[in-house]
Order: structure tokens, then C-alpha cells, then sequence
């Protein structure tokens, strides 16, 4: 389910924001926009996979190690895990049909 808010996010560097089972989006228009959709469904995928509360504990784990380790907000962002797959698969839109299951983990090296 598509949910708008432009009050939800701060700044400009993040369009969209996914809990299960909605994708909150900045503008109306990102709903028309492929990757970013896609982009979002492959965290949908991640937190079923997760049972939902186990993918946020693991998502705020993972930032906290990598912001102390990096000591950069974004580049700690996007060394997790979850977003190092979705970012790598997010113009594949046959990606999740071929996805195996806990994906992400080969993407931690």
C-alpha cells in the first residue's frame, strides 16, 4: 500500500521510507517511478523474510556499527546490508521473482 507524506522526511536525500506493509513516499508522482518502487518491495521482502521487528533491530544494529565505524551518516547508510542489496537490484524488475530467500546476506563480505 502507497502512503504520501512530505512532512514524513527531513531533507532531500531520502524519497521514500518502507514498513511493512506501506511504502511512504515523498511526492505522489515516485509512485510512477520504477526503481524507487522496486526499490521499496525488495525491504517489503526483507522484513517479511524478518518477521518485521528482527529487520528494524538489525537495520538500527547495522547503522550503529557502521556510523561508528565510518563516522558518516550516509555512508553508513548505505553499507547496510539490506540497502546494499536493494540498491544493487533496484533496475532489475524481475529481481524479486528470482530472489533467493535472506538475499542480503551475500551482501556482506
Amino acid at each position: 500500500m502507497l502512503i504520501f507524506s512530505k512532512y514524513l522526511f527531513i531533507g532531500k536525500s531520502f524519497n521514500a521510507l518502507t514498513i511493512w506493509p506501506f511504502i511512504i513516499l515523498r511526492d505522489k508522482e515516485l509512485k510512477l517511478d520504477r526503481v524507487v518502487i522496486n526499490h521499496e518491495k525488495i525491504h517489503l521482502k526483507q522484513q517479511v523474510e524478518l518477521l518485521w521487528i528482527f529487520y528494524f533491530i538489525w537495520y538500527l544494529a547495522e547503522f550503529s556499527i557502521n556510523l561508528f565505524r565510518y563516522r558518516d551518516i550516509m555512508k553508513s547508510y548505505y553499507h547496510i546490508g539490506f540497502e546494499k542489496e536493494a540498491y544493487a537490484n533496484e533496475f532489475d524488475p524481475d529481481y524479486l521473482k528470482k530472489r533467493k530467500f535472506w538475499g542480503f546476506l551475500k551482501y556482506y563480505k
